[in-house]
């Protein structure tokens, strides 16, 4: 089996969850035999399955079932049409040239990407195209009509997630509907995710597997904390989807009555800033601590450090970080309006809105020690379940359906 994948972001050129779901459901599919070829749109020049294999996964790509290839774009994961066009002043100052290599228009971006899979997809060998959320559909599209092969579309946010169901960017909401009626199977990553497919964009529910994500148990080495402080952690980015305003709105309400407690922010986004001046004015600025953006052992070691891990998002398609922090030892505290939440139990639940029950929830975390060590060990043990290789094998099993 041979899969042309299409996808912004991959290790270690990523931005969020949706490269960590990249590199697992690649790996999964390795372990079944199926040979990967990962078509991204953005990254360093000297990027090669060695170099990434030095950094990030040595033995899945050592392996000749997988490789990555590179086609030179401004694309970037997240991006907006403000910090897309930015990016492309950045790049014309740096080179007057490149005016004529990139487009000004994200959505000219989008057809230069889709045009040069084309290229690839008349001369690749492949049985199914799998393409990763909108940026990627018109390629999937394109590639489908050039090799005649089926297509699968894979659904990790939608613009209604994005953002929050206000202010939709109908160009994008038009390029997922196509996508979702022009492909073969769709495969979202959660219940919750499929329902808002069917509901928006007016697509049948057979069409949709639902296929959980899971995590990457890597092995790295546990880091010693002495602190007298506790700690409650948001990693993510910030964005509106994310819910950063009720995380902050409950720190407010948690340290009015334990200022000992400290907030971070582990993450960066469009609403950095605001959240930075939101905590000034709300008075709370002293115990709330902006790290930025992390990657790799860095990540893990602020899940050691934090006493709570707290995801508030407004609308969740599915949700990783909570796994890792349960990979972690971390108690969890999640919002009901996430597809995680279908699938863990060994964590509190909440509605993202209500800052009292998640302020509440804090609390209780850090002030008793039964459930705290409770929710440690058994999350612990739960999170064990989540392995790349359940979502690859049901990944398989829809290319095998659409090859009969």
């Amino acid at each position: 089996m041979r899969v042309l994948m299409l996808g912004w972001e991959f290790p270690p050129v990523f931005s969020g969850g949706l490269g960590t779901a990249c590199f697992g459901l690649t790996k999964g599919l390795n372990n079944q035999g199926v040979k990967v070829t990962f078509v991204m749109p953005k990254g360093p020049s000297n990027l090669k399955g060695e170099y990434v294999n030095l950094v990030v996964a040595e033995y899945l790509f050592q392996d000749e079932n997988f490789k990555i290839k590179r086609i030179d774009t401004l694309l970037s994961p997240y991006v907006t049409s403000d910090s897309y066009t930015k990016e492309y002043v950045r790049h014309s100052r740096v080179d007057a040239g490149t005016s004529l290599l990139y487009g000004r228009d994200l959505f000219e971006e989008v057809q230069r990407y889709a045009q040069r899979v084309k290229l690839m997809a008349v001369k690749e060998t492949f049985d199914v195209i799998h393409a990763h959320d909108w940026l990627t559909y018109e390629a999937g599209i394109i590639a489908k009509k050039a090799s005649g092969k089926p297509l699968v579309v894979h659904i990790h946010a939608t613009e209604f997630d994005r953002t929050g169901g206000n202010k939709l960017n109908q160009h994008v909401y038009d390029i997922e509907r196509m996508g979702f009626h022009q492909a073969d199977r769709i495969v979202a990553v959660s219940n919750y995710t499929k329902n808002k497919v069917v509901e928006h964009y007016g697509v049948s529910p057979e069409k949709i597997t639902v296929v959980h994500n899971a995590v990457e148990f890597e092995s790295y080495n546990p880091c010693k904390i002495e602190k007298k402080d506790k700690i409650v952690l948001f990693l993510g980015r910030i964005t509106l989807q994310k819910g950063p305003e009720y995380f902050l709105f409950a720190a407010k309400k948690v340290i009015d009555k334990d200022p000992d407690i400290k907030f971070v922010f582990a993450g960066s986004g469009d609403m950095e800033s605001r959240m930075i001046d939101m905590a000034a004015d709300l008075g709370i600025a002293r115990n709330v601590l902006f790290a930025g953006f992390l990657k790799g052992e860095d990540v893990y070691k602020a899940y050691q450090m934090a006493d709570v891990y707290v995801m508030p998002s407004v609308s969740e398609p599915f949700g990783i970080t909570p796994l890792e922090a349960m990979k972690a030892g971390t108690p969890v505290i999640i919002s009901k309006q996430s597809g995680v939440s279908e699938v863990v139990n060994h964590v509190l639940k909440v509605d993202f809105w209500d800052i009292d029950d998640i302020a509440g929830k804090i609390i209780s975390l850090i002030h008793y020690e039964i459930l705290n060590k409770e929710l440690k060990e058994h999350g612990s043990l739960e999170v064990k379940k989540f392995d790349w290789n359940i979502p690859a094998k049901k990944c398989l099993k829809v290319y095998e359906e659409l090859m009969r």
